[in-house]
């Protein structure tokens, strides 16, 4: 499974608390590959504030990666090329994020991704990962191998 994270994740447990909680970027994948290993899947995560960057780790995932799991950030409202990334690469993908973005500013309420992805959970802290994690596993391993 191939976990990306979008701009200014990098800077979670400092930035806004009250939004995005107190949990550091590394205590999330110190708690998602604990939880990758108890569920016997592999990851590999990746933080970057460039576009460019996420598109790339996207199309180097095909025949690597069975599953991306994407907090895309505020990307999420603006990117068509991680959606159209997305759609090229034909991996399941679950999008991700922290807060809820529906009670947020009107602007965070359309997602470029949701369409493309299997699903997308919301809204709970860091536990939006790990949820994250175990339904892209459990819609990989309901899906009929090609």
């Amino acid at each position: 499974m191939l976990v990306l994270h979008g701009p200014n994740l990098n800077l979670l447990g400092l930035r806004e608390p009250a939004v995005y909680g107190k949990t550091t970027l590394a205590q999330i994948n110190e708690s998602l590959n604990l939880s990758a290993t108890k569920l016997q899947v592999k990851l590999t995560s990746l933080q970057s504030n460039h576009e460019g960057s996420l598109v790339d780790a996207i199309h180097n995932a095909r025949d690597v990666h069975t599953g991306i799991l994407i907090n895309p950030g505020a990307y999420t409202h603006t990117s068509v090329a991680i959606r159209d990334a997305l759609v090229a690469v034909m991996i399941p993908t679950v999008e991700i994020h922290l807060s809820n973005i529906y009670t947020r500013e009107e602007f965070r309420h359309h997602s470029y991704i949701a369409p493309v992805a299997i699903g997308q959970i919301s809204g709970f802290g860091a536990d939006s990962y790990y949820l994250g994690l175990q339904a892209l596993i459990n819609y990989l391993k309901s899906s009929p191998v090609e």
